[in-house]
């Protein structure tokens, strides 16, 4: 299918710009896929096809996609509490939790997102502070604010939570979860150049530490613009968990984007959806259009709504 070139590339000699007036600052990496070809490819001065780029939470996203591997496997449930020890003490609310509502972001837990200020950000606290050995019992320490279920509240520690959940599920600790997440499903995807850190208790840090290329991201977005075939035709997801994981159910009230298990909605005319990491990483995938683009670099929070249109003018080329 045709594509405005001129007008793309128009919009990524804008972002690529190194004037001080550029609102995105730094764009590093742009990567565009149609019908699976890749038809636009742009790094920045030192960076290339084989550089590899902080997910950050774009890993969210890749963290639904084990969760759902080990549903389909009956090895875990959406609807039951939450198999974490912490909670099922005697009277304890927090038993109510279920892993639907860590993936929608509803587990009624207190939570601070806050990248700046690190007095009140819980965020910086579990990454970098005192939560940094265990990022999950950081997170699953936190108190229940929210009857389960009730209220939306975006937070790195509940991605930290699901992906304790699924290293004990799995078992072997790190060589355990690597083989499990990236040797079964991500390489067989198209990352061949991916690698995750873990924190010293052996839990993936999926909230915010997976790295690969921006040609990685985008085979990880043809996985759910393909409903989670992979590219030798074997399926890799369970059927219906891709549409499971875009179903809107709640709206972020800072962006007026929608939210999925651990994906973004961005209730735009194409359908699409997208992984969003920290400082302006962006997987955005759209089925109507056939189109999964990665956008990689470092944009301030004040200009989010700059990025927001870059990302809508991207996908406007491929309409």
């Amino acid at each position: 299918m045709p594509y405005n070139d001129a007008a793309l590339t128009e919009l990524a000699d804008g972002a690529f710009a190194v004037s001080g007036d550029n609102p995105l600052a730094e764009t590093q990496a742009l990567v565009a896929s149609r019908d699976g070809k890749v038809v636009f490819e742009r790094y920045a001065e030192g960076f290339a096809a084989d550089s590899t780029f902080l997910s950050w939470s774009m890993g969210k996203s890749v963290a639904s996609a084990l969760c759902g591997v080990l549903v389909a496997d009956g090895r875990l449930e959406l609807d039951v509490a939450a198999p974490v020890d912490a909670w099922h003490g005697e009277d304890d609310p927090r038993a109510a939790i279920t892993l639907r509502h860590l993936l929608q972001m509803r587990s009624g837990l207190s939570w601070n997102e806050d990248y700046v200020d690190d007095t009140v950000s819980d965020v910086i606290e579990m990454l970098f502070g005192s939560g940094q050995h265990d990022v999950a019992g950081y997170a699953t320490a936190q108190a229940l604010v929210h009857e389960p279920g009730a209220e939306w509240l975006y937070s790195s520690g509940t991605t930290n939570i699901i992906t304790r959940i699924m290293g004990d599920v799995i078992g072997g600790g790190e060589a355990g979860f690597t083989a499990a997440l990236v040797d079964r499903l991500l390489r067989p995807a198209g990352m061949q150049d991916t690698t995750i850190r873990f924190d010293d208790a052996e839990t993936w840090i999926g909230s915010s530490f997976l790295y690969a290329t921006a040609r990685d991201y985008v085979a990880f977005g043809e996985l759910y613009r393909n409903d989670g075939i992979a590219p030798d035709g074997s399926r890799l997801l369970p059927e219906g968990w891709v549409d499971a994981s875009i179903d809107d159910h709640a709206t972020c009230p800072d962006s007026g984007q929608g939210y999925g298990y651990q994906w973004w909605l961005a209730r735009d005319d194409h359908g699409s959806f997208a992984a969003n990491g920290y400082e302006g990483q962006r997987l955005q995938v759209s089925q109507k259009l056939g189109l999964t683009f990665v956008r990689l670099g470092k944009t301030t929070a004040e200009h989010s709504e700059e990025l927001r249109t870059f990302y809508g003018q991207v996908a406007d080329c491929f309409a």
